[in-house]
């Protein structure tokens, strides 16, 4: 962990807790205040219950104070009952009598009157503190020290799977792609929708790459063969002189390498998901295919009513191209292409003259599929694949069937 990834994480943790902290605070102040306020809108029952003790204590002096010794007699007894002091004034407030040590803070004093006359006036303090200002003091502390752990520890547990997060999101960009979130009982929450979209990023970029690098891998190594071939007609027109069918050699290896790049390019597109849509016309879209493919026109059939579909011009031209070039490397060149225009989709049938299809005829869709020839057909296996990628991309779908009296009918819809 860096400098400023610790300080990012740890100025986080710090945000939490003063927030939770003062939310604590806050809490306790407003909820004195309401009980402040209570207290000043009514009167408590325990500050009635003061009143009612106070006139009780002075209505009891008042009628022993006449008598000294009575007085005393019951200073002494509620003094030894109460465990307190009690000092007695008389009315110029002079002092009469004290049970113990003279009170500096009292925490009652009474006026004794009789008839509404003033006699004198009782004061009332603790003999024994019930609580010294140290012990106030450390409980306080106490609390104040439990109210900050359990902060720091909510801080914690709030902004660890933050941090487990933002460590995976670290390695994953140095490169570990393999570095998933498990955030465990986070999972449901709001962290741990986060945490399941950086899987499914991290997921999907894994993916690419090793998608595109084998497909860099496989594009290299087969760009050797028609370089290579190429070479070796140089040289022969180089010793010999050049031949009518020296640069029709050339053009094809040259055709094959254009193949290659396309079909890198293309799957590039796809995998990052540029796709570029626009309105195109569908005669136009069957007849640049065919031309390409050395059909003539006639080759083309369009059936249905409508001329308008939305796709990628580049995307489609590509499914065109594989499924023009699967005909003429497994079913003996193309017949026709037809294209039938429904409500809701386009779909284009290549036709061709080969055996047709046995099995499972999705399976020929897949990746590094060479087609019923096996292993040794021409070809990377990528060019149905791909014509598959460019349906999904549209949302659409692809077939490959037999047709009656020979051949197979290949091809893929889009929707409009």
């Amino acid at each position: 962990m860096g400098p400023i990834g610790g300080f990012v994480r740890a100025k986080l943790r710090r945000r939490i807790f003063v927030w939770f902290l003062g939310g604590i605070v806050t809490t306790g102040l407003v909820v004195f205040a309401v009980m402040s306020l209570v207290a000043r809108v009514q009167e408590p029952e325990w500050a009635r219950s003061w009143e009612r003790g106070r006139g009780w204590v002075g209505k009891q002096f008042a009628a022993q104070w006449n008598d000294p010794l009575a007085r005393e007699r019951f200073a002494q007894e509620t003094a030894a009952d109460l465990e307190a002091n009690i000092d007695l004034y008389d009315a110029a407030g002079l002092p009469l009598l004290s049970t113990g040590p003279t009170c500096e803070h009292a925490v009652m004093e009474v006026p004794v009157r009789q008839g509404g006359v003033p006699l004198g006036t009782v004061r009332l303090c603790m003999a024994r503190p019930h609580s010294a200002p140290w012990r106030t003091l450390l409980l306080l502390g106490l609390g104040l020290g439990a109210v900050w752990k359990i902060s720091g520890r909510v801080a914690r547990r709030l902004a660890r799977p933050l941090d487990d997060l933002t460590e995976i999101v670290k390695r994953i960009g140095t490169g570990d792609l393999k570095a998933r979130a498990d955030l465990g009982c986070f999972e449901p929450d709001e962290i741990g929708v986060v945490a399941d979209a950086v899987n499914e990023m991290a997921a999907r970029i894994e993916k690419q790459v090793a998608d595109q690098r084998e497909l860099l891998a496989t594009v290299s190594h087969e760009l050797r063969t028609p370089l290579a071939r190429m070479r070796i007609i140089s040289e022969i027109a180089r010793d010999t002189g050049s031949t009518p069918n020296t640069f029709d050699e050339l053009d094809r290896e040259v055709v094959e390498m254009d193949a290659l790049v396309g079909e890198l390019l293309a799957s590039s597109r796809l995998e990052f998901g540029q796709v570029s849509k626009r309105d195109l016309s569908v005669r136009d879209i069957g007849a640049r295919g065919i031309e390409r493919a050395g059909l003539p026109a006639t080759g083309l059939a369009v059936i249905g009513d409508g001329d308008t579909v939305s796709a990628d011009p580049t995307l489609l031209q590509r499914a065109l191209a594989n499924l023009f070039d699967n005909a003429k490397k497994h079913g003996n060149g193309a017949d026709a292409l037809e294209v039938t225009v429904s409500a809701g989709e386009v779909k284009f049938d290549v036709l061709d003259r080969g055996p047709g299809i046995t099995g499972d005829g999705q399976a020929l869709f897949k990746k590094f599929n060479r087609g019923q020839d096996g292993e040794g057909a021409n070809g990377l296996g990528l060019g149905l694949a791909l014509v598959k990628r460019i349906a999904d991309a549209h949302g659409g779908a692809v077939w490959a069937v037999s047709r009656e009296g020979g051949g197979a009918r290949v091809g893929f819809s889009i929707k409009k």
